[in-house]
């Protein structure tokens, strides 16, 4: 275990030690800007473009499902304004992009492009502005803002360069800073989430066998495990930076954690760690973390031990990638526009922040050592642990259930299972349940009668969610409340006041037009345009009515005139449950998603296979894409930059997006003006540029 420590170590070491002959293109494209008058009236600006090799940019026109548009953007002032919309200068074949069947232009080498202006008054002037572009390289596209700042009048040539040289323009150089810092509050806030927070007490309990320990030797074990931790998340992260940047097929990476995180093998491996500590903790037998060293000497002690430790460490990180996978997921996406080291840096600072608290939990345990053992309290502590690790570790089953649909743990089945651990985790507190070599409780103290009362009332808490209370709190650990067979509130909703007067309407005969009646189907919040497909497999929070299939969605929302809500997410996605059971409840959020917006729900991690004539080999990464989840990630990936979820998109008929997207975030009224925007900026045909931040 010391050579394995060691080596460790090294290739700690090494990763942050290696010289890659290869530079990453921070800047891919060079651009060069000159004025040309066209008439007493009229001027033109020409953007001329010098692309690097291997990567190309985009049309000033472009289809739907596209790569973004290249776009000016300048605002009239009282010397100018602009004429119409920008245009391409250069002439190129169209190019055919097999993966979303739509012909573009695509630009390489190098390019011009015009905007025209007319001139509203004589002399020299500024003309400032933004150029907006996605420039691709090998499926791995990056969008970026070019400033224009000339002077109309003046020779007027400025390279960006020499912009950037004088304070005007360039590319926005990441705030390496602001990552960490962004990086460390993710680590802590990953603590709550509930793949993390059930192996706060599997650490507790663990390090509590430290019989005739030092206090040295204490601290020591303590301080193994948050190297541990730290070194298996930086160092794996690291190497697969390295490799995957060097030899490409970025997309690797986030096949791996979409793998680790959804996939039925891992997620089965740690529902049954969790019943084997569940197990361990009532007393079936004892997990220690091995005595093969304890008769060693004392020169070696500080070495005992580590394989249990390193186990302890390895088993928290694979548990914790079900919820952290996304977070790292998204910090390695960023590798993949330039910024080599930032996410390794950032993913160091994460696994400090996530492994300190870890550390010191495996602190406290020693402490626990030495106060008085009186009563079996000790004992009591890892039988209520024990209660808590049955009902988490269904977490991990439920993601599987729910991303290969077997329909084993549905809402209420996983509810019972709560209710019943709960309830007899209750009893135990009670003392009307005992397990083998237990004392009889004879009387309680205060703390332990809190305990009940919480624990009780925890338990009355889940019981209406059985016929559809929305039950909040748990919004991240239950399954869908779509998956209940016996919904209440979907019964009362889908027997409303307005479809009771409709049937009323049939039996008494009275007759409408048929153009209005679809004029009343039309302003019906239920109304979709055709039969969405994969109903049978997915279903929209709260009743809502929508679509999972982006195509279908695009083509309902140009017949009824809405724009398009995206909502990227997955089974296995704590905080996307968490939005729908508290931002999309709210009344204000629900009315404009059930009537302002044509919803599309994408899951990216389903492993539903698609037809075989849908089959296709994404331009992205190059693979072939056979499941309904992978069409999805690839679809996020490729257009947007990020594997997120959940991840929200406000977009036109044509693709384009009308807001910056939102990720998690738990404030209402943001989330309200978030979509009142969006509408309004869809309403008015205004586009959000900035696709990648």
């Amino acid at each position: 275990m010391k050579k394995l420590f060691l080596s460790l170590l090294l290739v700690f070491a090494t990763t942050f030690s290696v010289k890659t002959q290869a530079q990453e293109i921070l800047d891919p494209v060079q651009w060069t800007f000159s004025i040309n008058d066209l008439n007493e009236n009229e001027f033109e600006l020409v953007a001329t473009a010098t692309i690097e090799p291997s990567y190309h940019i985009y049309s000033t026109k472009m289809p739907d499902l596209a790569p973004l548009p290249t776009v000016f953007s300048f605002e009239a002032t009282e010397y100018y304004e602009p004429v119409g919309e920008g245009y391409d200068l250069t002439q190129v074949p169209l190019f055919h992009d097999d993966i979303f069947e739509v012909d573009y232009y695509q630009f390489s080498g190098t390019a011009s492009f015009g905007q025209k202006f007319k001139k509203l008054k004589e002399g020299s002037f500024p003309l400032v502005g933004e150029l907006n572009y996605q420039a691709c390289k090998d499926g791995m596209c990056v969008s970026l803002t070019e400033d224009v700042d000339l002077t109309y009048g003046d020779p007027a040539v400025l390279s960006a360069a020499d912009a950037a040289d004088e304070g005007v323009g360039g590319h926005a150089k990441s705030n390496i800073w602001a990552m960490i810092l962004e990086a460390i509050l993710w680590g802590f806030a990953a603590l709550l989430t509930p793949c993390v927070f059930p192996m706060i007490p599997m650490t507790v309990s663990f390090f509590m066998h430290g019989e005739g320990e030092s206090k040295a030797q204490g601290r020591f074990k303590a301080f193994m495990y948050f190297l541990f931790i730290v070194l298996l998340y930086t160092l794996p992260i690291a190497l697969i930076i390295i490799i995957t940047w060097l030899v490409g097929g970025n997309s690797v990476t986030a096949d791996i954690f979409n793998w680790l995180a959804t996939h039925w093998l891992p997620n089965i491996i740690f529902f049954l760690v969790f019943m084997v500590f569940a197990a361990s903790f009532f007393g079936a037998f004892e997990i220690t973390l091995g005595s093969n060293m304890v008769n060693k000497s004392d020169s070696k002690q500080n070495t005992k031990n580590l394989g249990g430790i390193f186990f302890m460490a390895l088993t928290l990180v694979l548990v914790s990638f079900a919820c952290t996978g996304p977070i790292v997921g998204t910090v390695l996406i960023k590798s993949t526009s330039g910024e080599f080291w930032a996410p390794i840096v950032t993913m160091f600072a994460f696994a400090v922040a996530f492994a300190l608290p870890f550390a010191l939990f495996a602190f406290f345990p020693n402490l626990l050592q030495r106060l008085p053992k009186s009563g079996g309290w000790l004992n009591s502590v890892k039988v209520v642990l024990g209660f808590i690790e049955v009902a988490l570790g269904f977490k991990f089953l439920s993601v599987a259930d729910q991303t290969y649909h077997w329909g084993l743990l549905d809402r209420e089945v996983y509810l019972g299972i709560w209710i019943v651990c709960f309830t007899l985790l209750g009893l135990y507190l009670l003392g009307k349940l005992r397990f083998k070599g237990e004392k009889e409780v004879k009387e309680l103290g205060v703390f332990r009668l809190i305990l009940i009362i919480i624990d009780f009332t925890f338990v009355v808490y889940m019981i209406p969610g059985m016929w559809g209370a929305p039950l909040k709190a748990l919004s991240g650990y239950l399954p869908p409340k779509q998956t209940l067979d016996f919904d209440l509130n979907r019964i009362i909703e889908e027997n409303s006041e307005k479809v009771i007067e409709y049937v009323d309407a049939k039996f008494a005969n009275m007759t409408v037009s048929s153009q209005e009646q679809a004029s009343t189907i039309a302003g019906d919040a239920n109304f979709l345009c055709e039969e969405p497909k994969y109903a049978d497999l997915f279903h929209l929070a709260h009743n809502l009515k929508g679509y999972f299939d982006y195509n279908q969605a695009l083509s309902c929302a140009k017949a009824q005139g809405k724009p398009i809500f995206i909502d990227f997410t997955g089974h296995g996605c704590v905080n996307c449950r968490e939005m729908e059971a508290n931002v999309w409840s709210d009344p204000r959020v629900k009315d404009m998603l059930r009537n302002d917006f044509i919803l599309c729900a994408l899951y990216v991690d389903d492993k539903a296979s698609l037809p075989k004539e849908e089959w296709y080999t994404s331009s992205y990464d190059g693979k072939e894409k056979k499941t309904i989840g992978r069409k999805n990630a690839d679809f996020q990936i490729a257009k947007f930059g990020t594997n997120a979820q959940p991840y929200y998109c406000l977009m036109d008929h044509n693709g384009n997006l009308l807001m910056k997207p939102r990720a998690y975030d738990l404030d209402k009224d943001a989330f309200v003006n978030f979509l009142k925007e969006g509408l309004q900026h869809f309403q008015e045909g205004t586009f959000y540029q900035h696709v990648l931040d």
